[in-house]
């Protein structure tokens, strides 16, 4: 897995993806696949109501350090979302707590990418760049109640549960969950050899 570093701009790349910066030229692809119904609601996040929220989106949300576009080499559109979230950002209790270097994943892909393993491989690279270039020492991730495919990638990328949380408000949907998390160490990572 290969870093570049364009003008200060980490590109993190994949066989299949690249992982860049988020910017306003993206507007109408993140519109494509964030106004699906099925990809932003279960991860938390209302649907995209036109290009312009999802400009807006980027400008505010998606601009955050540490957040890259997913996409496809083959002609760099952007497909989906991936970051690490600080500590005092973390949707879990424990992580805000812990140590400065556990951070959270977040990540979603448009549905017509679904089953081919791309977040995966995504995330895989994301956890390889927390570990190793950012001296992570924990990961967190979490998934809401029934969104069985993003407990699945998380199983696939080594995570182990840790604990759920219920009667949590989910703020951007205006309703309460129950979240499930599970985490990974750098040394559990390591020793996974993905």
């Amino acid at each position: 897995m290969t870093n570049r570093n364009i003008i200060g701009e980490m590109i993190l790349e994949t066989d299949r993806l690249i992982l860049r910066r988020w910017n306003e030229d993206d507007a109408e692809s993140l519109y494509e696949y964030a106004k699906d119904p099925s990809v932003g609601p279960i991860a938390g996040w209302p649907v995209h109501t036109s290009v312009e929220n999802s400009r807006e989106i980027i400008r505010h949300v998606l601009s955050a350090e540490e957040t890259y576009a997913v996409c496809l080499k083959e002609d760099n559109r952007a497909i989906g979302s991936i970051g690490l979230i600080p500590p005092e950002q973390s949707h879990t209790k424990a992580a805000a707590g812990g140590e400065e270097t556990e951070l959270e994943i977040g990540y979603w892909i448009g549905a017509p990418f679904w089953g081919r393993g791309l977040i995966p491989e995504a995330v895989r690279r994301i956890q390889e760049h927390a570990f190793v270039d950012l001296g992570c020492s924990a990961l967190w991730c979490g998934y809401y109640d029934g969104n069985v495919k993003s407990k699945r990638c998380q199983e696939k990328c080594g995570f182990k549960y840790h604990h759920t949380e219920t009667d949590k408000p989910c703020i951007m949907m205006g309703d309460v969950r129950t979240e499930h998390f599970t985490r990974i160490t750098r040394e559990e990572w390591e020793k996974t050899g993905i």
